[in-house]
């Protein structure tokens, strides 16, 4: 996954509390295993106004010009509650944003982010709704967020946030679950040569296994 050091982008405000997955990505979207191609149907039954997604809602927010291109989405309270599909992450990282910023997140949502590349920023609710309303009020507002400082700008105003060591390091290095198991692939093969030498008759039964009834 990409690895996410800094970043600076247009902020988007969706001043909503408990946007469940269903909303993030509706069921019917979910149709496939790949992880791109979901940002077309983000949050489909508010941003358009049928089914078949012609018609956008010129009232939803993700709608209006002046949030096109946005990459930082902050929200109320409880985003991402409801199931744990994936599939809303994938949406949101393929819509184009790179961070998420509210009060709270459900649990498995925010895991679900940050092995997805996203970063998902607590921070409390008068400070989320200080910075919506700044936002709302500036168009063009970009926020800027420092992953290893621990630190988002929103204008003149710094906030620190807090995130555990093991998450930080996976987004600072891109590590998904794939990537950190590769870290160890040293540790890996010497351990595998080890036990292949000190039990060879393992080896031959594998290979026997490999070559099946003739």
């Amino acid at each position: 996954m990409k690895a996410l050091q800094k970043h600076q982008g247009l902020a988007l405000p969706l001043n909503r509390s408990d946007v469940d997955t269903d909303q993030i990505i509706p069921k019917q979207f979910l149709k496939k295993i790949e992880r791109t191609g979901f940002g077309v149907h983000l949050f489909h039954d508010w941003r358009f106004l049928d089914d078949e997604g012609l018609k956008p809602n010129p009232e939803f927010v993700l709608n209006q010009q002046r949030y096109q291109g946005a990459s930082v989405l902050v929200a109320g309270d409880n985003f991402g509650c409801g199931s744990s599909r994936e599939h809303a992450p994938w949406a949101l990282e393929d819509y184009g944003f790179r961070i998420v910023v509210a009060p709270s997140f459900a649990d498995i949502f925010y895991g679900n982010c940050i092995k997805n590349g996203m970063l998902p920023v607590r921070l409390p609710a008068a400070d989320v709704q200080s910075i919506m309303n700044w936002v709302e009020a500036n168009p063009g507002a970009e926020i800027a967020v420092d992953l290893e400082k621990l630190e988002l700008r929103a204008g003149a105003d710094v906030y620190n946030f807090e995130i555990d060591l093991f998450h930080q390091k996976c987004l600072l290095n891109g590590w998904d679950d794939i990537g950190l198991t590769l870290t160890r692939s040293a540790e890996i093969d010497r351990f595998e040569s080890d036990y292949r030498a000190k039990r060879p008759y393992y080896a031959e039964m594998a290979q026997s296994a490999s070559i099946g009834p003739g």
